[in-house]
């Protein structure tokens, strides 16, 4: 999918970071857009900024970890723009703390943003983007916290692994069947967002965090200042993204020094070593 001019784009999280800058670029590329995020009046802000038409424009307040939410945004984007070209299943949550000290809410919460909304996304647009004359496009936003196993993350490293295999998985069946819907993974490292006060959006039904420990509180004070202290912005991910997209390119690591740290763990894998400890590496291979 290369020309994405008057093609219709669907993103979640689209309310701020990531998100956001995919919409700026979607209407860069002169792109529609249906644009999804637990924020709704947020949304209706930054949707003002975009300088689009009512015509090319919809806007959707969604809990991406409720399927009935997807499957309504998927309704209500099929009837309004009649196909879909790029589907961007963005939105995501973070959380750090020891693994021992996740609480069933937590691991429901993260999971639930961050790869049942994935799963959801896949399962209510996809088969009718394969019904479609047109190329179109899934990008799943991952992390490499998908391809690394960082301390402190175990909740999100899990939801995120599972956005790896569900995308490769995915982008395997439809080569099998010659399809014309590509799959992109996208993998940040750290991106100067909002991401730190994603518990905001958390419910009172996902329970409320306990306090954490001395150590989870370390955690949450390196991730702090890992994500302050990223060079890459969210503009950086968007540029990547529709660069992937429009060379059917599946893997996007923006972040290139990173793979350092991705080859040390597959090293560790094929040689059949014990784990190598994210301390104990190269200042330049460490994601904290």
């Amino acid at each position: 999918m290369i020309d994405f001019r008057n093609r219709t784009a669907v993103i979640t999280g689209a309310a701020s970071g990531i998100g956001l800058a995919l919409a700026r670029r979607a209407v860069k590329e002169g792109m529609k857009l249906a644009l999804a995020d637990i924020e709704g009046e947020k949304l209706k802000d930054v949707a003002a900024t975009l300088g689009l038409p009512d015509d090319r424009i919809s806007l959707h307040t969604v809990d991406v970890s409720r399927e009935e939410d997807i499957a309504r945004l998927a309704n209500e984007t099929f009837d309004r723009f009649g196909e879909v070209h790029l589907l961007c299943n963005n939105a995501g949550v973070c959380m750090t703390r020891g693994t021992w000290e996740h609480s069933t809410a937590d691991w429901e919460w993260v999971l639930g943003v961050n790869l049942r909304s994935v799963i959801h996304g896949v399962h209510h647009f996809l088969p009718r983007m394969l019904k479609q004359k047109s190329d179109s496009h899934v990008v799943n936003t991952a992390s490499v916290a998908g391809l690394l196993s960082t301390p402190g993350f175990a909740a999100y490293n899990v939801s995120k692994h599972g956005v790896v295999t569900l995308s490769e998985t995915l982008y395997s069946e439809l080569a099998a069947m010659n399809a014309r819907v590509g799959v992109s993974l996208l993998c940040p490292a750290w991106v100067p967002t909002g991401i730190l006060e994603s518990g905001r959006y958390r419910q009172i039904s996902d329970g409320v965090p306990v306090q954490s420990s001395r150590t989870s509180a370390d955690y949450e004070a390196r991730m702090a200042k890992a994500v302050r202290s990223g060079r890459l912005t969210a503009d950086d991910m968007a540029s990547a993204v529709f660069e992937a997209v429009a060379g059917n390119r599946f893997y996007v690591i923006p972040h290139a020094k990173i793979k350092q740290a991705i080859e040390v763990r597959m090293e560790d894998i094929i040689e059949s070593r014990n784990p190598t400890p994210m301390t104990g590496r190269k200042p330049s291979t460490r994601i904290l």
